[in-house]
């Protein structure tokens, strides 16, 4: 039998790159999974058609997650539809892109937009899954942060204070929510292959020195995460506010 079978899932920011990995890799394993998404449709309805064909069965719900009224929405749709909440994945978010040097870059309105979708929008995600999981008496939380959340790198100092505040939020719900519901964070390094990456006019560079740079000499990809993503949703029973760093070992060098 198939490891998600009965289960559901809400994977935000599931159009493109990380998320759609997971919410395929979810679907494989015959997960029922709500595909959100904030702008990209097209994609997040290519993404539900790819979970389909892996065998699981999608729900496409549009919602900005740093908009809590969108947010329960969701939940809501997600419980007409499916009658439960087992796992969520806080994969949504942006970033302003900011030379740590250039200080006066980070205006209030990129303050604002960072946090309110990276930090409250994983917070109002995870609190409008709670209830449903309680009544279960079983939830899996599974929070995508970075490295740039533990170590100052990245692409701006709004970002990696952002990604440091998932982390430090994931941990204390961790403890506000067991014993039933675990929470835990996935920090990974530089990922090829995502939106993120398009439009860098260093992206070569960036790919030769990530790979020279870490231990397993290579860049991450997105079905790294979504294996990660999959273990702590069936399995890592004795784990919660663990974060697992995903960088190929840089972080033991640098």
């Amino acid at each position: 039998m198939a490891k998600l079978t009965g289960k559901t899932a809400i994977v935000t920011g599931a159009a493109v790159g990380m998320g759609r990995e997971i919410a395929i890799t979810y679907g494989a394993e015959g997960a029922r999974v709500v595909v959100n998404y904030s702008k990209s449709k097209r994609e997040a309805e290519e993404t539900a058609e790819k979970v389909r064909q892996a065998g699981g069965e999608p729900l496409v719900v549009q919602a900005d997650v740093s908009q809590d009224q969108q947010v329960r929405a969701m939940v809501q749709q997600t419980l007409d539809r499916f009658g439960r909440v087992d796992i969520l994945v806080n994969n949504a978010a942006i970033t302003k892109r900011a030379a740590f040097e250039d200080l006066e870059a980070l205006t209030d309105d990129v303050w604002d937009r960072l946090y309110a979708v990276n930090v409250k929008g994983t917070f109002f995600c995870c609190r409008a899954v709670v209830e449903p999981m309680r009544r279960l008496g079983y939830g899996r939380i599974i929070n995508i942060a970075s490295v740039s959340g533990l170590r100052p790198a990245g692409s701006s100092i709004a970002y990696c204070a952002s990604k440091s505040a998932v982390i430090q939020i994931s941990q204390c719900l961790a403890k506000t929510l067991a014993p039933h519901i675990r929470v835990n964070v996935i920090a990974p390094g530089f990922v090829d292959q995502t939106r993120w990456n398009e439009g860098q006019p260093n992206l070569e560079e960036i790919r030769r020195s990530g790979a020279e740079g870490a231990p397993l000499k290579r860049g991450g990809l997105p079905g790294d995460i979504a294996e990660a993503a999959l273990f702590l949703a069936t399995g890592a029973d004795f784990m919660t506010g663990a974060v697992i760093v995903l960088d190929g070992g840089r972080m033991l060098v640098n």
